[in-house]
């Protein structure tokens, strides 16, 4: 459906701001579906980035600085997103005995098992994506990495 008609508005100044808007909506709106996928095994769409970066980054621990410097989100407190993953057994939290304000944070087994489950069912969410093709995709992305240079 046009922007226009999800957002019930006929006029935009420009085609410019029309494009901001449709970014920023659509941005909303893959969340949501995001979101309802994750909802089902119990975890938030920032909890499911901090574990994918720390699947990225394993065996190697990471740090809050690192982990937060990555996320897709960088307003998200990841002191609080990685308190409730190791709350849930995902992630271990180890102070470093050098330097007792380090913490290393790495992903546990129970979160690697949680990655692989949700891996396996992406397919159905991810569907969405299917309705442009490998060349629309590729441009899209050229587009967007073209706007935040």
């Amino acid at each position: 459906m046009p922007l226009e008609q999800e957002i019930k508005q006929e006029k935009f100044h420009n085609e410019h701001q029309k494009a901001a808007i449709n970014i920023l909506y659509t941005g909303s709106w893959l969340y949501n579906i995001n979101a309802a996928y994750l909802k089902k095994f119990s975890i938030t769409p920032e909890q499911f980035n901090v574990l994918r970066i720390l699947r990225g980054s394993f065996p190697a621990p990471m740090m809050l600085a690192e982990i937060t410097e990555r996320m897709i989100d960088k307003s998200s407190n990841c002191t609080r997103l990685v308190e409730k993953l190791k709350q849930k057994g995902f992630v271990n939290r180890i102070t470093c005995e050098n330097n007792r304000r380090q913490v290393d944070i790495s992903i546990t087994d129970k979160g690697q098992q949680l990655l692989k489950k949700i891996d396996l069912g992406q397919t159905s969410w991810m569907e969405t994506m299917g309705k442009i093709s490998k060349t629309e995709a590729k441009e899209l992305n050229r587009i967007l990495d073209k706007l935040r240079s």
